[in-house]
């Protein structure tokens, strides 16, 4: 019976706890746990909430929760409260019970769930080879190992969504009469295709196993794929069956009942990325889901926001039913038309691509390959077997990244050169019109020559965040962090740890808060502690100013690159001696999601292009303006006022206090100053330098040493911060600015000190 059947007084021992995932989790957590005692105090005056009392304290549940929860009834006529019982009394009072776990079997047409169904429960179904044979849902019952198993073969289907009878009858089965497990059954001869409908099931948040069946035909043609791996990247146990010969069947039972007990170590709940923009309108229809107290415990918000994304009628036919409802479809009307405006495409296709791409992604990190190589393949698969290639994916690679840069440099130098002449004209003018004194100088050294300096960089820096879009729109950056995953399993990092760096490349701050989500806290420090190796977006004015003041045109690209490359070293070496002597403990792998490649539009391009822009322009006005005028305020006052030169101003003073420290790099003062400033923000730095100067006194070699400590030393500010908000402790955060710096130092010493032999 239901707990919310029981009355007034009545007590009972809880059998079960059904409905959605997230819902079941929260009420097991308060208590509401199989075997426990529970006795209904209290009934409101509408008749709900109803108050119960279990494990010594009460409790207050809505009749729609408490409908949730099974209950066998307890004839108690003693009043307990009131006096203790003994031993033997609780004794007696217990109910035994035999646990009845419902088992539904969903699986694509052909897959072989009939045939399960039969061998397990001795049912004779008629099994058949075409779609559609199961035309309506079978009912049967098994034992094993003293559990019971009520078994529902539904009918086949290949997605759960509501063009046909069948897909609507599985989905409205599983959302309405909450099954304790599915078993997902898949045809092993064709995974790709079967998991498509594992992962909408995964979206569902069912507790879920999956028999991955028709096993013995999979090993006899020479096929291949690493169960555990795949069983952890979907969050689901995989057990490879034979239906027909029952191979398998007693250790799917068994999976069952430890999912079922919530023992499973391989169960459970990931999400299925789909992609920023889908994933963003996906979490603004949830926060209206979620408005809503009876949907919770039914369904998975998640789940919903999705189908209305993939313009579900079934799944909007309900939403129009809850009170906030224009707000709901309002907020989906703006998510699918943002998808549509990025990606061109509508928001049905774009899902149905995530999804392929997740699973793509899973099988290729769970090593499947077939024994005998098809003949044919889709476009992306074949573009894969070139640019994922185990021999030509980092020459392609690194190729890339040369040809971006050599396009910077070359491209980007006309604009450059018309934007400092520009600047330079202005400085002319502004000084040959203004009598010498403070404000003159500060006009013209500190603003116009600071932010003068850094601005002229625009143009190369949008072509650089014109390729990074590219590259992520078409789909190549997923490829890019997938060959960088190849190399560092071997260092102690993978999975999830490499979004972050590859987003450190952009910013090292939403690369650091972007570490949450990975669930082992070993590779989460890890991560965050390597991130700063990654030359974020920040570096490159530096870059672009040293390297295209110091080093002919032809070797440009080639420096430009190597520190990419020497970052990606360091942080891989640094990562191994991490992960092997200071935090040890293994991972747990993650979906490198690799989504079909695409065409990107003109128009996402140009509008990810001039975001990117727009924040690089809000700091020439923001922080870097602040920065040149109180560097200059330093260059220009002294001890004795005015500064006679810069060597005697106080910035002057500084740098030659701590110029002993960098001897063993051959930086000038000017250098040493602007590393310091370099604490609070990179792009600080070049606007240093195009306060002070220095450049001309420096050689190649000492130009590389300093652009080698720029790459490596203190991450700025915003960094550790973030660093201490993620690991809760200043002790990692001071450590990553410490340590970060001794690396910095001892690189650029020994490549100097090299370098003069």
């Amino acid at each position: 019976m239901k707990l919310s059947e029981l009355k007034t007084g009545g007590r009972g021992v809880i059998i079960k706890v059904q409905g959605h995932g997230g819902f079941r989790k929260r009420i097991i957590e308060m208590g509401f746990i199989k075997g426990q005692d529970v006795e209904v105090l209290q009934n409101a005056p509408l008749q709900d909430p109803v108050i119960y009392k279990l494990m010594g304290y009460e409790v207050s549940l809505r009749r729609q929760e408490a409908e949730m929860i099974e209950v066998e009834a307890v004839d108690d006529a003693k009043d307990t409260d009131n006096q203790p019982s003994s031993p033997d009394a609780k004794e007696s009072s217990e109910v035994k019970f035999k646990d009845v776990i419902k088992v539904a079997l969903v699986g694509n047409p052909n897959c072989g769930k009939t045939s399960f169904f039969n061998f397990a429960s001795g049912a004779h179904g008629h099994v058949g080879n075409y779609s559609g044979v199961t035309v309506d849902a079978s009912v049967a019952h098994a034992s094993f190992e003293g559990y019971e198993f009520d078994l529902t073969d539904l009918p086949g289907t290949y997605s759960l969504s509501c063009y046909s009878p069948e897909e609507l009858y599985v989905r409205e089965h599983l959302m309405k009469q909450h099954p304790d497990v599915v078993i997902n059954v898949i045809d092993a001869s064709n995974l790709e295709r079967n998991l498509y409908l594992t992962t909408q099931l995964v979206d569902m948040n069912v507790r879920m196993v999956c028999a991955l069946n028709m096993y013995d035909e999979f090993e006899r043609r020479g096929d291949y794929v690493h169960i555990k791996t795949l069983s952890t990247l979907f969050g689901v146990p995989f057990v490879p069956t034979s239906f027909k010969s029952g191979r398998g069947v007693p250790e799917l039972f068994r999976e069952v009942i430890s999912v079922y007990e919530d023992q499973s170590l391989l169960a459970r709940h990931i999400h299925i990325p789909h992609g920023h923009e889908l994933e963003a309108g996906i979490a603004h229809i949830q926060e209206h889901l979620k408005e809503d107290e009876e949907v919770r415990p039914l369904y998975s918000t998640r789940y919903l926001a999705i189908k209305l994304l993939e313009n579900d009628s079934s799944v909007e036919r309900y939403i129009r039913q809850l009170p906030n409802a224009d707000e709901i479809i309002e907020a989906k009307v703006m998510a699918a038309e943002r998808v549509k405006e990025e990606i061109k495409e509508d928001s049905e296709t774009a899902i149905m691509d995530a999804k392929y791409g997740f699973i793509h992604g899973a099988l290729t990190e769970a090593e499947f390959h077939k024994g005998a190589k098809e003949d044919t393949y889709r476009m992306t698969h074949f573009i894969d077997d070139v640019l994922s290639n185990k021999y030509f994916g980092f020459p392609i690679f690194f190729l890339i990244l040369f040809v971006m840069f050599q396009t910077t440099f070359s491209l980007g130098q006309y604009p450059m050169d018309w934007i400092e002449a520009g600047v330079e004209w202005l400085g002319e003018l502004i000084g040959s019109t203004m009598s010498d004194g403070p404000l003159r100088s500060m006009l013209v050294d500190g603003i116009i020559g600071g932010v003068g300096s850094v601005i002229v960089f625009l143009p190369q820096i949008l072509i650089l965040y014109f390729f990074i879009s590219l590259m992520e729109d078409s789909g190549y950056m997923a490829r890019a962090a997938f060959i960088m995953d190849k190399l560092m399993h071997k260092m102690g990092l993978h999975g999830k740890s490499f979004i972050p760096l590859i987003m450190g490349f952009g910013c090292n701050v939403p690369a650091v808060m972007a570490t949450r989500t990975i669930e082992s806290r070993r590779s989460r420090i890890i991560t965050m502690m390597i991130l700063p190796f990654m030359s974020c977006s920040a570096r490159l004015p530096i870059y672009i100013m040293i390297i295209g003041t110091m080093f002919s045109y032809q070797y440009r690209s080639w420096v430009m690159l190597s520190l990419y490359v020497v970052g990606i070293i360091i942080a891989v070496i640094v990562s191994k001696i991490f992960s092997t002597f200071v935090i040890k403990g293994e991972d747990t792998p993650f979906v490198m999601e690799l989504p079909p490649y695409r065409m990107p539009t003109a128009k996402a391009i140009g509008r990810h292009t001039w975001e990117k822009g727009k924040e690089y322009l809000k700091k020439m006005g923001g922080i870097i303006l602040v920065a040149s005028i109180i560097v200059w305020a330093l260059g220009y006052f002294g001890p004795t006022g005015v500064a006679p030169s810069m060597d005697q101003s106080y910035i002057g003073l500084m740098g030659q206090t701590i110029a002993p420290l960098f001897t063993p790099q051959g930086f000038t003062w000017q250098l040493d100053v602007s590393l310091i400033a370099g604490v609070g923000a990179k792009e600080i730095v070049a606007s240093t330098i195009g306060v002070l100067g220095g450049l001309e006194e420096l050689t190649p070699l000492v130009a590389y040493c300093y652009l080698l400590f720029v790459l490596l030393y203190f991450p700025c500010i915003a960094t550790i911060v973030a660093i201490k908000h993620e690991t809760g402790s200043w002790r990692w955060a001071a450590f990553a600015a410490v340590y970060t710096t001794i690396v910095a130092w001892i690189v650029s010493a020994a490549v100097y000190q090299i370098g003069t032999l």
